[in-house]
């Protein structure tokens, strides 16, 4: 069966059926990893979003039970140039085409994924409509370019009520804005005990658990679209140490006073460089985000810059001048990887340890 990808801009690809048989629009955006395909489809950051994978097989090794960043993936569709029908290895569970069909995926494969890529490149993100190839174009680019997407997609993705994952180290609580499992499964390899809350959790409950640490996680869209997370994180400095990763990265520099943009086309794969202004160290990244923080509005904050993105010198970390917090634009946790950064999460536990001494 085939299957059209219109973008708002008039161009279309025609290529063949994948995954959901239903029609679905939203941003679209590519991702240049050549491994980690079911990662990066149960990642909540891709919330509503048609991920194009630029690496041109995808679904060789299949689908497993393991490498899930989430049960329920809310990714908007996917893209790509060919998919594996008959796929090898010894963790495949199902095949990619199944497992979209089971979690209500549209997807398309066929098309000429590095042209579209290269669009986007020039173009920026765009939005599109993967639909039926009988779809009137011209009645589909005129809603595209009406298109206004979803506000709450971090409410979308949050979870809608506390949990524990016990543990008998240090407390930690994560504030759930769309977790990867990676973030918790590093902390719990690290013998945290972790207690999950909802995005919109205030103050008083996350101060009310006695938490050691309070562990900000990535998520969905515009920071500016959780205004009351960004409030929360305000009344918590100072009063407990704080671990940013992506999209809380993000509201921790709006707590203090910076701003954010977006991003042309964003930075989604594995292979980032960033380098730590501090001392020269250039790591490779994972990442997934389509905003940035301003670099020239962390002037007249509290924030000192840490780390840079080689590429396009945007911001990818921050410390607190004054309290014990930091937060960084990448994902330590991968998943997939490189996990050159992992030891950030070292560095989480140090300043819970550290603090508490001096608290002492």
């Amino acid at each position: 069966m085939k299957r059209k990808l219109i973008l708002e801009n008039g161009t279309v690809f025609t290529g063949e059926a994948l995954g959901s048989s239903r029609d679905t629009s939203g941003e679209v955006v590519f991702n240049t990893s050549m491994t980690g395909y079911q990662e990066i489809l149960s990642d909540p950051s891709y919330c509503d979003q048609i991920i194009t994978l630029t690496y041109p097989l995808i679904g060789n090794y299949g689908i497993n039970r393991d490498d899930f960043e989430t049960l329920d993936p809310t990714a908007g569709g996917l893209i790509v140039r060919e998919s594996a029908s008959h796929p090898s290895n010894f963790r495949s569970a199902a095949t990619l085409d199944a497992w979209l069909k089971e979690k209500d995926i549209p997807a398309v494969a066929g098309i000429d994924t590095r042209m579209l890529t290269r669009l986007i490149r020039s173009r920026g993100t765009l939005y599109g409509r993967l639909c039926n190839e009988k779809a009137e174009e011209a009645d589909v680019i005129e809603e595209l370019q009406a298109f206004q997407p979803s506000k709450d997609k971090v409410k979308k993705v949050s979870t809608k009520n506390a949990y524990h994952a016990p543990g008998s180290g240090r407390r930690v609580v994560l504030m759930d804005y769309g977790a990867k499992h990676g973030i918790a499964r590093n902390l719990i390899e690290r013998g945290c005990d972790v207690f999950v809350l909802p995005y919109n959790a205030t103050a008083e409950e996350v101060i009310k658990l006695n938490p050691d640490g309070v562990m900000l996680s990535n998520g969905p869209g515009d920071p500016t679209d959780v205004p009351e997370a960004a409030e929360t994180l305000k009344s918590l400095l100072g009063r407990v140490p704080i671990f940013g990763i992506c999209l809380g990265h993000q509201l921790l520099c709006l707590a203090c006073g910076a701003r954010s943009s977006k991003l042309k086309f964003g930075h989604r794969g594995g292979n980032h460089p960033v380098k730590d202004v501090r001392n020269g160290r250039v790591d490779i990244t994972s990442q997934n985000h389509g905003y940035t923080i301003n670099r020239d509005s962390l002037m007249g904050t509290d924030l000192q810059l840490t780390h840079v993105n080689v590429n396009d010198g945007t911001v990818e970390g921050v410390s607190h001048h004054h309290y014990p917090a930091f937060s960084v634009q990448y994902h330590p946790e991968a998943c997939p990887g490189p996990a050159d950064s992992n030891d950030l999460f070292d560095d989480f536990i140090a300043m819970i340890d550290k603090h508490q001494v001096v608290s002492i």
